[in-house]
């Protein structure tokens, strides 16, 4: 188990390093090609779009082998991104904006894929301990990852950082064939619900499941909400000099990558409603610190939201792992990762008109939000996790599926 550890590690490290690298150089790339910032910033759009369709891709994922549709993923991203090769003027931008919409494409497939696979090639115990090395060592290729992007970028080109992001997802094929899973999947039963019914089914019928998800939602979209009011508050109110917008980028990361050591811990003693609970609490108090026009309470804030971003982010994923039936988990993180992610179409324009109000008062805003969540969650907490009785029974119903997880706690 310790090997299958390392494995998922290493493979967050690498898919990490290579989407980030990309993510950063695409648009730089369009950039130089276009002169326009607008179609630089959409390419960041066909990124996120896919993710509205993963409850429907999940579904598809739990009618096939996991392992086999994962490895393949990985092995047709690589052989798009070398499509990049043939970009050399303005008239070939759509080949990036194509290779970054197979990119989200990818991402919404892989990470279901590797939620529903980790149950089978590590204990219950230690789920949430994995989710939080794995959120750590994804933050910690953010740190990494722009600078030496921007650097093959300036050296050689795009066509160089291609060739390396390239490289990255068939290193990650190759390490998911070497993972050793206790048992062989079983063939699921026939679905009574299929699709998005069932992936809403479960996250509706189990309290570990959608209050994690639902906390984990709040404090995602409230990134989006504060993001226009995080530029105010440091140029404006704090009249720093943009450059200072990557130290709080960097402190925010620094605290993700220490709470996702620690997330497991924590999980497997309080459980994952707990867990998310303080996270929303966290970056509600984050958002305070962000008030005073002093730059080390910034600073301070930053490292802050890192880390309750992280625990709500492993509490939600870990929730799902664990009380979820195998048969199922394809859709359910999915979904979970759509009900997550999804709401920063919204909260990034809502935001927007916010900061008309004033930076400090968007940031009470969102932290009163992300307060009156967890107040909710905290009232409705369910007990301890010591087994789902949801996914039991759903378990029996279907005719014992596969391997049950039992709960413990986040991503």
């Amino acid at each position: 188990m310790r090997r299958n550890a390392a494995l998922f590690v290493a493979i967050s490290l690498l898919s990490g390093f290579g989407s980030t690298t990309m993510s950063l150089v695409t648009g730089i790339w369009l950039l130089d090609l276009t002169g326009s910032a607008s179609l630089a910033a959409l390419a960041g759009l066909c990124v996120f779009a896919p993710q509205l369709a993963g409850p429907w891709l999940g579904g598809v994922l739990d009618r096939l082998p996991r392992l086999a549709v994962v490895v393949t993923a990985n092995l047709l991203l690589a052989a798009t991104l070398l499509s990049l090769l043939a970009v050399r003027a303005a008239d070939d931008a759509w080949i990036l904006f194509a290779v970054s919409l197979a990119y989200g494409t990818s991402y919404v497939i892989i990470e279901a894929g590797e939620s529903a696979l980790l149950p089978r090639a590590l204990d219950p115990d230690r789920l949430a301990d994995v989710n939080g090395w794995r959120g750590s060592a994804q933050e910690g290729t953010k740190l990494v990852a722009p600078l030496a992007g921007a650097g093959l970028y300036a050296w050689q080109g795009g066509h160089l950082v291609a060739v390396v992001s390239a490289a990255m997802p068939v290193l990650v094929a190759i390490l998911y064939l070497a993972v050793r899973f206790t048992d062989a999947p079983s063939t699921p039963p026939p679905d009574r619900e299929r699709g998005l019914r069932a992936g809403l089914a479960v996250l509706r019928r189990e309290p570990a499941i959608h209050v994690s998800v639902a906390l984990a939602a709040v404090a995602i979209a409230m990134t989006g909400f504060t993001t226009a009011a995080l530029y105010q508050v440091v140029t404006v109110d704090l009249r720093l000099p943009t450059t200072f917008l990557g130290v709080l980028v960097s402190a925010q990361g620094a605290g993700s990558l220490a709470a996702g050591l620690v997330a497991g811990r924590i999980i497997a003693r309080r459980g994952p409603t707990a867990v998310a609970v303080v996270g929303a609490v966290g970056y509600a108090t984050a958002c305070l610190l962000r008030c005073p026009p002093w730059w080390p309470a910034n600073v301070a804030a930053s490292v802050l939201a890192g880390i309750g971003l992280m625990l709500a982010l492993v509490a939600a994923v870990t929730a799902v792992q664990t009380h979820t039936p195998q048969h199922l988990l394809g859709r359910v993180s999915a979904t979970a990762n759509t009900a997550m992610f999804a709401p920063l179409a919204l909260a990034i324009p809502l935001g927007s008109a916010a900061v008309h109000l004033g930076g400090r008062a968007t940031f009470v805003i969102a932290a009163t939000l992300c307060l009156a969540a967890a107040t909710v969650a905290y009232r409705r907490q369910a007990p301890t996790p010591a087994a789902s009785p949801v996914a039991d029974a759903m378990s029996e119903q279907a005719g014992t599926t596969g391997p049950m997880s039992t709960p413990t706690g986040p991503r």
